[in-house]
């Protein structure tokens, strides 16, 4: 994975419409980011032992949920860094719909859903924002609802993000 280039966000809430959608680059994932992920933070046999994963339902070392989820973060940037996100809230319907393998090459998309005016601090509003995870023969891996602040122009220039 190439490293992230930082992006001044200058998309506010007022920017952005309902069905937006963006994709990012593809990557392909490899056993041994599997495993040196794994075993520095989910070390579940079937994602960081090899060996044993091959008598496991995967029969082989599959990418933890959190892997992925980070593999999302890192793509999701790329594509989306220019929003002037205030910060996430939360996710909705979270699925890890099948297992990432090594040699999977994968994409991010996202696609605006609603938008809503926050109706008590008029310097924000709410983006729901749908995201896949989704492999190179259009098989969702993971999807879920991301529930995000985002500045308003009024609410960036307050902040001093101008």
């Amino acid at each position: 994975m190439t490293a992230f280039q930082p992006v001044k966000p200058h998309r506010t809430f007022e920017d952005l419409s309902v069905g937006e959608q963006r994709t990012s680059r593809s990557i392909t994932v490899t056993e041994e980011e599997i495993v040196r992920f794994a075993r520095s933070y989910d070390p579940q046999w079937f994602h960081s032992d090899p060996e044993a994963a091959r008598q496991s339902v995967f029969g082989e070392v599959v990418a933890s949920g959190i892997h992925v989820l980070a593999l999302w973060r890192q793509l999701d940037h790329e594509i989306n860094a220019d929003i002037d996100f205030v910060c996430g809230v939360g996710w909705d319907a979270l699925r890890l719909k099948r297992a990432v393998r090594a040699g999977d090459t994968i994409h991010v998309t996202s696609e605006i859903v609603e938008l809503r005016p926050s109706g008590s601090t008029p310097d924000r509003g709410t983006a729901m924002t749908r995201y896949a995870v989704v492999r190179a023969d259009g098989t969702e891996m993971l999807t879920f609802t991301s529930i995000n602040l985002v500045y308003t122009r009024a609410g960036r220039t307050r902040a001093g993000r101008d």
